[in-house]
């Protein structure tokens, strides 16, 4: 496939990912967020979670599911989406808050958190647009779009859509938010707990991680609901 050839098929991704929330604007929806989580799996860290408002003329090609993605493209991908995107917000919950509640329920609050700071950021860039120099209030987003789940108090019209990171645009650009903050993140505790590979395997249960545990025993950022069995 030429260069040419691969451009023009990820422009016509593009479009094709656009036309959910493009209905949703034609039918009146304004401000509507993708919303997406990563870390669902793994044995330590935090699940986090990323909610993303992007403008309708938004034509950053490639942005796909996280996982069809290498880390260097997500990489590049991440920082176009923040600088292009309309607002964005960032929730977690952490390894002690997943064993408390369990990891849906985590989930969801992380997923809750996310919608909150993009409300935040929403009410900015709506300030700005209008000029208005009083205090700055949250501005409310007018539809949530999810991939798989639903939030059930959520007071805003809301969709779960199947394998919604790869058919969505608003949600595969959270799914990539959501997926390079977290691998930092596990980058990071790679420095402080050096012996299961959080660098490469990011807390997933790889030969090298379950080593780690046969060896050195559980770290602080360990989910110890999920190991059970190790000590």
């Amino acid at each position: 496939m030429t260069k040419e050839e691969r451009i023009k098929k990820q422009i016509e991704r593009l479009a094709e990912m656009k036309k959910p929330e493009d209905e949703l604007h034609q039918q009146g929806f304004i401000h509507i967020a993708g919303v997406d989580e990563v870390g669902r799996g793994p044995l330590a860290g935090p699940v986090v979670a990323a909610a993303v408002v992007l403008p309708e003329d938004f034509d950053v090609i490639g942005v796909d599911d996280s996982k069809k993605l290498s880390e260097k493209r997500r990489e590049e991908l991440y920082d176009k989406i923040l600088e292009n995107c309309t607002a964005y917000g960032i929730g977690m919950s952490d390894h002690e808050r997943i064993d408390e509640i369990n990891i849906l329920r985590a989930t969801k609050e992380a997923m809750k958190i996310a919608i909150a700071e993009c409300e935040i950021m929403l009410g900015h860039a709506c300030a700005e647009d209008f000029e208005q120099a009083e205090e700055i209030r949250p501005a409310r987003l007018d539809f949530a779009l999810f991939d798989a789940v639903r939030i059930e108090e959520l007071d805003i019209p809301q969709k779960a859509v199947i394998k919604g990171d790869a058919k969505v645009l608003a949600i595969a650009a959270a799914s990539i938010v959501a997926k390079v903050t977290r691998d930092r993140m596990m980058v990071e505790y790679a420095k402080e707990y050096p012996w299961y590979a959080f660098e490469s395997n990011k807390g997933y249960g790889t030969a090298a991680h379950y080593e780690g545990l046969r060896e050195h025993g559980i770290c602080p950022i360990h989910r110890r609901s999920f190991l059970k069995n190790i000590h």
